[in-house]
């Protein structure tokens, strides 16, 4: 594949491992349409753009990007908070196994670590933060919105609950409705990215969120 920002001989190195092709424990999963390859490459976009602006466009972030998700653990099962600590820790193992350097491998294990919502660890670095926003952002706009119901269904979720959509009335509970996600998390995302450069897209990501959901709930009679 090309156009890789020049890094293209260390992604067919580190492609394979992303993928699983070599190696059991490095399975991102082909199943799941909302982190296939085709969320990497998004992600890979979206972290070299951030990185154009704020620096840090280097073998580390590339590395970083390609391995962030080379542990695929479902959404609804009980290690996903789990799951960005086992990406590091088979990230370290990938690098180790190609001879790169102690801090280098250091480096990316810690922005795949931090990169996860759900893990809730701070990117104490700048790979780790451009790593965290660039993943972000595929979570939110209309990326975000294929995403969401396409997780809902293959969850077995309802759309919306039908009496109450907006959850005026009741608990949140994105588990069972996907437009429940959108208030949850969705929304909220944009008030924590960690660079200038990411939380101006994710500003204009969310805004875009907020005009769909309100097409949405004018269709279903939510008004």
């Amino acid at each position: 594949m090309s156009g890789w920002n020049g890094f293209d001989a260390l992604v067919a190195e580190l492609l394979p491992f992303a993928t699983g092709e070599a190696s059991p424990d490095a399975n991102l999963s082909r199943q799941d349409g909302a982190h296939d390859l085709a969320h990497l490459r998004r992600v890979w976009v979206n972290a070299f753009a951030i990185a154009t602006h704020e620096g840090g466009a280097d073998a580390v972030l590339a590395a970083s990007v390609l391995l962030h998700d080379c542990v695929a653990v479902e959404k609804n099962s009980p290690l996903r908070a789990q799951a960005s600590r086992l990406a590091a820790a088979q990230a370290e193992a990938v690098l180790r196994g190609l001879g790169w350097q102690a801090a280098d491998i250091a480096a990316v294990s810690h922005a795949i670590a931090a990169h996860s919502f759900s893990a809730g660890i701070t990117p104490h670095s700048l790979h780790a933060r451009v790593l965290q926003d660039a993943d972000r952002l595929d979570a939110i706009g209309m990326i975000g919105v294929a995403r969401c119901f396409y997780t809902a269904g293959r969850m077995g979720s309802a759309l919306y609950e039908p009496q109450d959509p907006r959850a005026e009335h009741r608990a949140l509970d994105d588990a069972a409705y996907a437009l429940d996600h959108f208030r949850a998390k969705l929304l909220r995302l944009a008030d924590g990215f960690q660079t200038a450069t990411g939380a101006a897209i994710a500003q204009a990501r969310t805004a875009a969120m907020a005009q769909f959901m309100a097409a949405f709930e004018a269709e279903i009679g939510a008004d």
